[in-house]
């Protein structure tokens, strides 16, 4: 379960939680078009997975992606892909 949605009723927002699990990883942030691809970390469980979760305006689509250890990585069960021109590689896309 690497990305769930919770639709606020209070305002126009989706609280989205997002799971990695990556036991060998050291650190892991999302960065993407919702935060100015500023990385937010997520916080690592004694499970080994790295959880956190961000409020997010909604009606719109956002391209995504994981830093794992500093590298970008992209999340395989996102909503779709999409091909980034600066990037020269595909990005998550996260459709709320």
């Amino acid at each position: 379960m690497p990305i769930t949605k919770q639709f606020l009723k209070s305002k126009p927002e989706c609280k989205v939680t997002f799971t990695v699990l990556d036991t060998e990883a050291n650190s892991i942030a999302v960065a993407g078009d919702f935060n100015d691809w500023e990385k937010a970390e997520l916080k690592k469980l004694k499970n080994g997975s790295f959880k956190g979760a961000l409020n997010i305006p909604v009606d719109s689509s956002y391209e995504f992606k994981y830093s794992v250890d500093g590298k970008w990585m992209n999340e395989p069960e996102a909503d779709s892909f999409k091909w980034n021109d600066f990037a020269g590689a595909e990005n998550s896309v996260l459709s709320l």
